[in-house]
């Protein structure tokens, strides 16, 4: 028997080095209303902006909205280019203002890569229960558990970080 389904699937053999990262920002009071609307254009002007080595991107996923809670999802040709926008000046600022001011959200991200390994980062996400942390038991982002290419446990040395973005930064030691 013949089926009424159209089966597709793709070819990623040109793609042995892909990166997939999902993205979240979940509302945790009502000024993150404004903080994750005022953000919406920034992070669609940053996907068209055609940064070196996004293949793709889907913006506007929205998973729940009870609490706000909406994400993307980025297709990289591989970690450099992914590290490399995310040590750019646009994703820098965002970041550093992030870190001294949630705006009332929490962010997270979940990266998946082709050759295996994942990374995942989750701040300000409470209570735990989203992605991962909804089974795995949460440690503090920490020593080399701080950089993504440490969670994910990728060669190489990391890119060195934005003033403002370091862990003794961020963390009072």
């Amino acid at each position: 028997m013949k089926s009424a389904i159209e089966r597709q699937t793709v070819d990623l053999s040109a793609y042995p080095d892909l990166v997939v990262i999902y993205l979240g920002m979940k509302v945790r009071t009502f000024a993150g209303i404004k903080t994750l609307l005022g953000l919406g254009p920034q992070i669609q002007k940053a996907g068209e902006g055609g940064a070196e080595g996004l293949l793709h991107f889907e913006n506007n996923i929205i998973f729940s909205l009870f609490p706000l809670h909406i994400g993307m999802r980025w297709y990289w040709k591989d970690f450099n280019s992914m590290e490399n926008w995310a040590r750019s000046e646009v994703h820098r600022k965002w970041w550093q203002a992030f870190i001294k001011n949630t705006g009332g959200t929490g962010f997270w991200h979940e990266t998946y890569f082709m050759k295996g390994g994942i990374d995942a980062i989750y701040d300000d996400i409470i209570p735990a229960g989203t992605g991962l942390m909804g089974f795995a038991p949460v440690i503090p982002a920490k020593g080399p558990m701080f950089s993504a290419r440490g969670r994910g446990k990728v060669p190489g040395a990391d890119a060195i970080a934005p003033a403002g973005t370091l862990e003794k930064e961020i963390y009072t030691m």
